[in-house]
């Protein structure tokens, strides 16, 4: 039985619904559970980081998606992905407030004098008014300006990236994983719009992407932690330290390509089928 276009939407809302929830309920149980201990807080912090991070490059990647894949439905969760995305953000915080007893004075006194909380924090700014205005309400307040508004989540996104980066220290793995595959999604809506969905362009795109990560890693190691960049550059061709950052966002790019491939086959292959059977059942003059 295939479903209907509304049935499908109904079930990708549910199913997203329930996808963004479980990384909360499963912190909460383990925060009850005592599985955070020693650094309860400490834990809970970064998880709801991490998670706030993941759901932003969700979201952005779901345009990119939706073009590829040819999937309209995809547009009809992107706003509860980015909604979801402020409020593990704004759980990040509220965290951070709880670990400071809720001393309002003692929060704004570290928010003003640490750089990577100040632009946490703008960052965190942006992400609620663009979530409190992501409504059908506001866009048609707004009108022309909605867009324009909701560009500012990408500069948002590249500053939280940042405060990512000085929060993980020296172990920068992730946050450079992160960077990589927003460089991608960056890319990718600066592309010809004939180059963004062609194999040609999604190659193209892997490599440009690839070599970014590995630009960005250097580019750190070098200006905040003093270590020469060819260090760096030469680590991500030892075959004893894979995988580094840019290895997993080619991986993830040709994944990409991999799953465009066989989404493509799957359609021609179904047109062919139902041309044949067309063909097989109306009768020809």
């Amino acid at each position: 039985m295939r479903l209907s276009t509304q049935q499908t939407i109904f079930w990708l809302r549910l199913v997203t619904l329930v996808g963004l929830c479980v990384p909360a309920l499963e912190l909460a149980w383990r925060w009850y559970n005592g599985d955070l201990e020693p650094r309860t807080v400490t834990l809970a912090t970064h998880v709801t980081g991490d998670w706030a991070v993941v759901f932003l490059l969700t979201s952005l990647s779901l345009t990119p998606a939706r073009a590829l894949f040819d999937w309209m439905p995809l547009t009809q969760v992107r706003r509860r992905v980015g909604v979801a995305a402020a409020l593990y953000a704004l759980a990040h915080l509220l965290i951070y407030v709880f670990d400071q007893k809720w001393n309002l004075i003692v929060v704004a006194t570290e928010i003003a004098k640490r750089f990577y909380l100040t632009i946490g924090f703008a960052a965190l700014l942006v992400f609620t008014v663009l979530a409190i205005t992501s409504t059908n309400g506001w866009q048609r307040r707004l009108k022309r300006n909605w867009k324009r508004l909701h560009w500012l989540v990408y500069p948002a996104v590249a500053v939280a990236l940042v405060h990512f980066f000085i929060q993980s220290k020296v172990k920068i793995g992730d946050a450079a994983f992160a960077a990589g595959l927003f460089l991608w999604l960056m890319l990718w809506r600066l592309f010809p719009p004939k180059l963004r969905t062609s194999f040609a362009g999604l190659f193209l795109l892997a490599g440009a992407a690839t070599l970014g990560t590995v630009v960005i890693e250097a580019t750190w190691y070098g200006l905040v932690n003093k270590i020469d960049p060819l260090r760096v550059l030469a680590a991500n061709i030892d075959l004893d330290l894979v995988p580094r950052p840019a290895h997993q966002v080619l991986a993830v790019s040709l994944l990409v390509i991999v799953l465009v491939a066989l989404r493509r086959g799957i359609a021609a292959a179904n047109r062919l089928w139902t041309g044949r059977y067309i063909r097989r059942t109306i009768p020809t003059s």
